[in-house]
């Protein structure tokens, strides 16, 4: 561990397995370290034992629920936005070949009670029961504005300029009700909440259409997709990458306590004893936890089942958002479901996550409006998290620490803290139209 790095990575969460294997790729000496003996951090996927010693102390969990090593319950559930950035980087990485996607069955939107299927383009907009006739016309035609609606050419803006227009004035533009606007902004543009109203609609419009081309990339039921055996398979995937550069691994190393230079610069790690040098340091917020502010909490049920949700046409694996305005609230709740079909569960076994940024004390009372939707329940099992951002000059101590992972149910803002990390800690912005492995095979030449 004598040896001096470019970078040390510290906690293999996806986020910062991500880094290391761009970082490995643009050629840094990478030595990633973790002080568990598994991959994954907070982002890892669990077997029915884990589980139950995680939530239930020692328990033996019941037989009726199958093999435990049949069960991939992933801590942080997100789906993968087909077309979107966490997309982007796996092809441009190559890790795409480590990793078997599926595409997800039913993207849903509930409003007073019920849950509907989410229309994505004028042609589902006018069968869609979510509006009356008049609103379908009025929802058409906007749906028609955003998918021609191109940045390169003046002729689709209508006049309009979205980076400076507001997305409540276009909404208005098209005359849109209340519960309409409740779902595109919420299951379309996947928002959390309504602050985006305000806001130039540049980003609101864009949100939209990588939600219809995501849809239209598989010809399935979403926009998502999700690998066979869970979320746990993303971090070892990018670990693979980074070996293949040259990054090296170290998992089980106690402590991983990062050392500091007189000016408050980090200068290496120390594990057992041993120090490692290095420039930076990468890390998930639990490595430096005096750097942060706490932002939030997340709040989750985990829950087991044996049939699919009600009302989702029978979906082995579906999204379901309850839109802030429908619960009054002052963020959305996310429902997450996925299945044997999948590789997470035993057969006939069936994965649900009711997730929310925490508003009270009590998460059994907080996320009953969408456990109520769920139907019978085998076993559920609570958690909540503290949400923290980093408060640190990277430019003056050389630690770059990623955000807690939020309560969503979709990757975007995950891969944004991504690459707004790799950008702080190279100086350049990653460049996701450029074929990684293409590229290297070129410089070789």
């Amino acid at each position: 561990m004598d040896e001096e790095y470019d970078v040390i990575v510290l906690g293999t969460g996806l986020k910062e397995c991500i880094l290391s294997g761009l970082l490995s790729v643009d050629g840094l000496k990478v030595l990633h370290m973790d002080r568990n003996d598994y991959y994954g951090g907070e982002s890892s996927s669990l077997n029915l034992t884990q589980l139950w010693k995680r939530f239930r102390g020692s328990d033996t969990p019941q037989e009726n629920l199958g093999a435990s090593r049949e069960y991939n319950v992933d801590m942080i559930p997100k789906f993968i936005m087909a077309n979107g950035l966490l997309v982007q980087t796996l092809i441009h990485t190559d890790v795409t070949k480590y990793l078997n996607f599926k595409a997800v069955d039913g993207s849903f939107v509930y409003k007073k009670g019920k849950i509907y299927k989410v229309p994505a383009t004028d042609v589902e907009a006018l069968k869609s029961p979510l509006m009356g006739l008049f609103e379908k016309r009025r929802a058409r035609k906007f749906f028609i504005y955003v998918q021609d609606y191109d940045e390169k050419d003046p002729k689709s803006h209508e006049g309009l300029d979205l980076s400076k227009v507001t997305a409540r004035e276009i909404i208005s533009k098209y005359g849109l009700e209340d519960d309409t606007i409740d779902f595109i902004g919420h299951a379309l543009a996947l928002h959390n909440d309504d602050d985006y109203l305000d806001q130039p609609a540049i980003d609101f419009v864009k949100r939209i259409k990588l939600y219809a081309e995501s849809l239209a990339r598989f010809q399935g039921g979403s926009p998502y997709i999700y690998p066979l055996y869970g979320l746990g398979e993303l971090p070892q995937a990018f670990a693979r990458l980074s070996a293949v550069y040259g990054g090296t691994y170290m998992l089980n190393k106690p402590e991983c306590k990062v050392e500091f230079d007189g000016s408050g610069k980090a200068i290496g790690v120390t594990s057992a004893g041993e120090t490692a040098k290095c420039k930076k340091v990468v890390c998930d917020p639990s490595y430096l936890s005096d750097k942060l502010k706490k932002v939030g909490k997340v709040t989750r049920a985990v829950c087991i089942m044996s049939h699919p949700i009600p009302d989702t046409n029978d979906a082995h694996s579906v999204q379901i958002i309850l839109p802030q305005k429908q619960l009054g609230r002052k963020s959305d709740m996310y429902l997450f479901c996925c299945s044997y079909a999948h590789n997470v569960a035993p057969k006939g076994k069936y994965i649900a996550f009711v997730s929310a940024e925490a508003e009270t004390d009590n998460p059994e009372e907080e996320l009953k409006p969408g456990i109520e939707l769920l139907g019978p329940i085998d076993e559920i099992f609570y958690h909540s998290y503290d949400t923290y951002v980093p408060t640190n000059n990277q430019e003056e101590d050389n630690c770059f620490i990623s955000a807690t992972y939020d309560a969503t149910t979709h990757f975007e803002s995950t891969v944004v803290d991504v690459l707004d990390m790799y950008t702080k800690i190279t100086g350049k912005t990653l460049d996701l139209s450029v074929d990684l492995s293409a590229a290297s095979a070129a410089a070789e030449n």
